[in-house]
């Protein structure tokens, strides 16, 4: 066994281990500390969530669905089965005959089940017997399809040896449109995209009533298939760039917490990516726009309009929750002490990644001069410049606190200072590592528990059992970045009509990221909350048209009502 889950010249024992019985590969300490970590977390999930009377092998799959449904499952399970015999190592040949027999039969079958599903019924929500269904109410189908994610994605980041079949049958796919063979990333680029595109449609037909969600969803296929997965290899094609860097437009930092890495600033800064004859997009206009998408256009737009512009319309992590993880965004928990802990984790996630940053890039900029084509980052450059939004943001979240009087302003604020004081030290000391642990370790820690474990593991692989914005509502530092100007500083709200209001609580069960909507719209009171992407849902499924998204002015966001009802009675809003 590996000595050091660090060290690859340690020694280790062979351990043969049989993948599902078929592939053999040696597995270390490391490898043990995560199958056996993420193991604990399933069982811990399960012993939080386990309700006896959704645990069940049965479902009402076969009494309520037609034959035209049955038959779509059908042909999916068709393509599925064989992606699952590739996942196994069985499939090692004819793989463009299997890779397409797969792709379409899956493809034919989602369309199939929707036409079926959805095909000649009146227009409007379809939300039938979803905690009835074994699958979507945590029930044995739905555990089922979480280890089986969890597995998925267990293998992608650290066990990918174990799924070189499924890599080896997408290798005609990545010939046609890269000239290489595949990768594993190439291979979760074009699943992922597949769920998106096919599922979003499912979801549009769907809510074929609601011109905001078909729009919104047309949004985030457009922006996966143009923006995420064709434009990338498109201008990777027209040039030979050295050395790789996103090429995402709207991939932004922090959520792409590797956009302001060394590897990656090393390819921006190249000379062979910035040259007169370049027919695509150099290193030094995606060095820009990425500094321009985060300090100018994700405010602007979030003050107008919400966090909705990325979260619902443009993230590639939220068009798969809004489609694929369309299915289980009732099991969402709307507990008070779960919006206590997503509020401490997700803002706990938002230091991290802004310490982490500023604590690996600052050895690179003090060690020299970073050259782009037309000017150049000293080591004061930087000091100076980081500095400077770090204190400016820190005086705005203190005037906001001043004015709001919410205790969040003022601690990240005092966060903020104190970032800048351990630079300071860096500039003014001589210091490399700014908060005395080497910065590689602290950016490894973060790649580890966030960028794989709380944004692929979980995030991904949890959908069946805790919903399906586990990581956009607890986790995503880009979120938490919008959710702060919405709860405090935009045009954006959901406004109530609780007149109308019946208590059914359709809003509130379907709300993907845990809010009571029900206990606002009761009381007449405007939604103002930090974690609300905007998805609309709840204004869909109400059957009184109680809920409104709105942009409006920011005065009245917060006391619209000229009521307040509290456990103490009925007081006037004075």
């Amino acid at each position: 066994m590996r000595l050091s889950i660090y060290d690859s010249k340690a020694t280790e024992e062979v351990f043969a281990w049989s993948f599902f019985g078929l592939t053999s590969f040696e597995w270390t300490l490391f490898e043990w500390f995560i199958v056996s970590s993420f193991t604990l977390q399933l069982v811990g999930v399960f012993i939080f969530t386990y309700e006896h009377h959704h645990f069940s092998i049965t479902s009402i799959f076969s009494k309520y669905s037609n034959w035209i449904q049955k038959l779509g499952l059908f042909i999916g399970a068709a393509g599925f089965s064989i992606f699952v015999l590739a996942w196994l190592n069985i499939i090692n040949s004819n793989h463009t005959l299997f890779l397409w027999l797969s792709m379409g039969l899956m493809a034919v079958g989602i369309l199939v089940n929707t036409y079926g599903l959805y095909g000649g019924h009146t227009k409007g929500i379809k939300n039938n017997y979803v905690w009835f269904n074994s699958l979507s109410s945590r029930g044995l189908l739905g555990w089922v399809a979480g280890i089986v994610l969890t597995v998925f994605y267990i293998q992608l980041y650290w066990l990918s040896d174990s799924m070189e079949g499924l890599v080896r049958l997408f290798d005609p796919l990545a010939y046609l449109i890269t000239g290489e063979k595949s990768s594993k990333w190439f291979v979760y680029g074009v699943v992922y995209t597949f769920l998106i595109l096919f599922l979003g449609i499912k979801f549009i037909v769907k809510h074929r009533h609601n011109r905001y969600q078909i729009i919104r969803t047309i949004s985030v296929i457009f922006f996966q298939v143009v923006f995420a997965f064709s434009l990338p290899y498109i201008l990777e094609a027209f040039n030979d760039y050295q050395g790789y860097f996103g090429k995402d437009l709207k991939n932004v930092w922090p959520l792409n917490y590797y956009a302001a890495s060394p590897g990656q600033l090393n390819a921006m800064a190249n000379p062979a990516n910035n040259s007169a004859d370049i027919v695509g997009v150099s290193g030094t206009f995606y060095f820009v726009w990425s500094l321009i998408l985060f300090l100018v256009v994700t405010p602007v737009l979030t003050y107008y309009v919400g966090k909705r512009w990325y979260c619902s319309w443009v993230c590639g992590c939220g068009g798969l929750a809004e489609t694929a993880g369309d299915s289980f965004r009732q099991l969402s928990s709307k507990k008070l002490v779960s919006w206590k802990i997503e509020r401490w984790v997700i803002h706990s996630v938002m230091v991290f990644v802004l310490a982490m940053t500023v604590a690996s890039l600052w050895p690179y900029f003090s060690g020299k001069e970073y050259e782009l084509s037309f000017f150049t980052i000293t080591k004061s450059g930087y000091f100076y410049s980081v500095t400077f939004l770090l204190l400016i943001s820190a005086v705005g979240g203190y005037l906001l606190y001043r004015k709001r009087k919410h205790p969040l302003l003022l601690v990240g604020s005092v966060i903020l200072v104190v970032i800048a004081a351990a630079l300071s030290y860096g500039y003014f000391g001589g210091a490399k590592d700014i908060f005395v642990i080497s910065s590689k370790s602290i950016k490894k820690v973060y790649g580890f528990l966030i960028g794989a474990a709380f944004a692929g593991v979980i995030g991904v692989g949890f959908y069946p059992l805790l919903g399906n914005r586990v990581w956009c509502r607890f986790g995503c530092p880009m979120a938490g970045y919008m959710g702060i100007f919405q709860r405090f500083k935009s045009r954006f709200r959901i406004t109530t009509n609780g007149a109308q209001c019946i208590s059914c609580g359709n809003c509130s069960t379907y709300c993907e990221q845990g809010i009571d909507v029900r206990a606002y719209a009761q009381k007449g009171e405007n939604i103002v909350r930090a974690s609300c992407v905007g998805c609309g849902i709840c204004s869909s499924v109400c059957p009184r048209g109680v809920l409104k998204l709105e942009n409006g002015p920011e005065e009245g966001r917060f006391d619209s009502n000229p009521l307040i009802v509290t456990k103490e009675g009925v007081k006037l809003n004075m």
